[in-house]
């Protein structure tokens, strides 16, 4: 099923190129489980072939997951907490990671719209609490761009560097990493090479906090 549903991701892209990129990042953002490495890691092989051009693939990606994450935010306005939390299951929510994403907004503030796009599961959920904190509509979009455009980015690169390093893969074993069932090799290469990048981008937003929390302490002092 995981895997048909790929299939299909896969076809939507490559025959609707730049606006089936926008639509599926938006999917990604919004209530639905969709993985965006299935995505976007795809979207840079394509231009790894040149059949995309790299910066509309980035911008289509980038502006697909701000529009996916304007809708939780105002569903988040519209309905309020206590519906989020209570019925969010329904929709594909967990209502732990719900709560966790809930948490890590309280405590990082405005920012953390910036690095939840970054983290994974939080990436889902991040607009959310933004939204039920009636975040600043402009500061909001303006961090989930600048987020989401790094994100995309490094998984549009990665789908580059997979093709002009691994000629004999196909965009079908690439994306198929990320589903479920068993995987071979050259798939079990893929998914390990991606669990280094998030590794690495972890270690980056971590970095991140540290600094933004120096900077606040700075600034109170």
């Amino acid at each position: 099923m995981i895997n048909t549903i790929i299939q299909v991701i896969l076809d939507v892209i490559e025959s609707f190129g730049y606006l089936g990129i926008f639509i599926f990042m938006a999917i990604e953002s919004s209530i639905l489980p969709l993985p965006s490495e299935v995505v976007m890691i795809p979207a840079g092989y394509l231009v790894w072939q040149g059949k995309m051009n790299p910066f509309l693939a980035i911008i289509a990606g980038t502006f697909g997951s701000l529009a996916g994450a304007l809708c939780n935010y105002y569903i988040a306005i519209k309905i309020g907490r206590i519906f989020v939390i209570k019925y969010g299951k329904y929709f594909f929510m967990k209502e732990k990671s719900l709560i966790a994403t809930e948490k890590f907004f309280n405590k990082h503030g405005e920012v953390s719209t910036f690095i939840g796009r970054l983290i994974p599961v939080i990436r889902h959920y991040i607009s959310l609490p933004a939204g039920l904190a009636k975040m600043n509509l402009w500061r909001f979009c303006i961090f989930t761009l600048m987020g989401a455009f790094i994100w995309v980015s490094i998984l549009t690169a990665f789908g580059f560097w997979l093709g002009d390093s691994f000629s004999n893969i196909s965009i079908n074993e690439i994306a198929n990493a990320f589903g479920r069932g068993e995987l071979d090799s050259m798939q079990m290469l893929v998914k390990q090479k991606m669990h280094i990048i998030i590794f690495s981008v972890l270690v980056f937003v971590c970095v991140l906090i540290a600094i933004y929390v120096l900077i606040m302490k700075f600034r109170n002092k």
